[in-house]
């Protein structure tokens, strides 16, 4: 796949439009029933047997095509997913893309220098990410419908989900997790060699 092909399953995605998305889950029921067919398709794979990747952030969709269902999460840059998850996704029919990036995220307002000059606004921060696209046929969502809906029943420490967005980013061991989603095909790209781009309301086990 070429690197602009791939790359357009993650135009878009920044943080007005995760609070948009997160916003729009909120308030409608549509949305919200599609996401828990989503999430029941990856419950059924055992994706959350696999480390980190139940602690997603919705931060696009779900994006409802004619065949099928799409979304794009969002993990902190030392809590990569691992790629042998989606390879389970993979084999029943889905389609899974990596992205490493940047996005730009309010800072914590201390004092009057973390504001825009001249406005109430918080200066923006950029923050290391990664970004995974999964497509999920329709077929699918309608083979599985039996099932939990209470998010694989896991229960998620958003204080450290949070706290390792902050911390300095220990990259120790995302190497060879890299070069696994590279060797199996899954990054669509290559991760860029300088990262170009968590901030919105975590929607957690999406």
């Amino acid at each position: 796949m070429k690197h602009e092909t791939a790359d357009k399953f993650f135009d878009g995605v920044d943080y007005v439009s995760i609070i948009d998305t997160v916003k729009g889950i909120f308030t409608s029921d549509g949305s919200m029933n599609t996401l828990l067919d989503f999430e029941r398709v990856l419950d059924e794979s055992d994706l959350y047997a696999f480390r980190n990747w139940e602690l997603g952030e919705l931060v696009q969709g779900p994006m409802v095509k004619r065949y099928s269902v799409s979304c794009i999460f969002m993990y902190p840059y030392k809590l990569m997913p691992n790629p042998k998850g989606a390879i389970r996704l993979v084999n029943v029919g889905c389609i899974v893309k990596f992205k490493k990036t940047e996005i730009k995220v309010p800072v914590e307002v201390k004092d009057y220098e973390d504001y825009v000059p001249g406005s109430r606004y918080p200066k923006m921060a950029p923050k290391e990410v990664w970004l995974v696209y999964i497509e999920i046929p329709k077929q699918l969502l309608d083979d599985i419908k039996e099932g939990s809906i209470d998010l694989a029943g896991k229960s998620i420490d958003l204080e450290e989900l949070d706290d390792s967005y902050d911390e300095d980013l220990d990259k120790d061991g995302t190497d060879d997790q890299e070069t696994q989603a590279q060797d199996q095909g899954l990054g669509g790209m290559p991760p860029p060699a300088a990262p170009a781009p968590a901030g919105a309301p975590p929607v957690p086990g999406l």
